[in-house]
This record gives structure tokens, C-alpha cells and sequence, in this order.
């Protein structure tokens, strides 16, 4: 019986990983892409090239870790004006957004 216990336990901690790593729903993405261009954009320029934020097109985030900029939107940096999103973005979430910004964010 012990052998079954682990097999149930991994079948259950990979479909666990599965549902963290899906992607959000289309009606979720393009919710998330408006909040990045209007919110995110109100500091990082309303085409994400820069303002009184950095910008945040692939050419500048090409050389940061996706997990340092997945941290910075869940925490913010305190003492600056980045603000945590942890209260309303989920993690996969702060993931597809991070993975956007990497590969050419989609428009509204």
C-alpha cells in the first residue's frame, strides 16, 4: 500500500504544478494586458518604453531573470514608486505578464 501513497502523491503534486503553470484565460490576458498598459503604463510610458519608469521592452529586460522580474511585480521595490501587485495579480498571473514583456508585450 505504501507504493500506491506515492504514486497518488506524485500524480498529485505534478497536476498541482500543471495548474500553476497554465497559462490565464483569454478573457484573464486581456484583462491583464489592459492593467499593463494602462496601469503600468501610467509609469513606464503608455508603449512601455520608458518614463518614470524603466522601460519594459525585450531589448531592456533581455538581460534581467525572469524570476527577479516576476519578485519585483508580486513585492514592488520599496522606497520607489513600484507598488506590489501581489493583492490582485495571481503568480501565473506575474509570469505570462513577465513573459509578455520579454517577447514584445501584445497590444490592448
Amino acid at each position: 500500500m505504501y507504493p500506491n501513497k506515492l504514486i497518488v502523491g506524485a500524480l498529485v503534486t505534478a497536476a498541482a504544478a500543471n495548474a500553476l503553470a497554465a497559462d490565464p484565460s483569454p478573457e484573464r490576458q486581456k484583462e491583464l494586458v489592459r492593467l499593463v498598459r494602462q496601469d503600468c503604463g501610467s509609469c513606464h510610458g503608455m508603449q512601455l518604453t520608458g518614463g518614470l519608469g524603466l522601460p519594459l521592452t525585450p531589448e531592456a529586460l533581455r538581460d534581467k531573470p525572469l524570476e527577479g522580474l516576476a519578485a519585483t511585480i508580486h513585492a514592488g521595490r520599496p522606497g520607489t514608486a513600484m507598488p506590489p501587485w501581489k493583492t490582485i495579480l495571481s503568480e501565473a498571473d506575474i509570469r505570462w505578464i513577465v513573459e509578455k514583456l520579454m517577447t514584445g508585450f501584445p497590444k490592448e
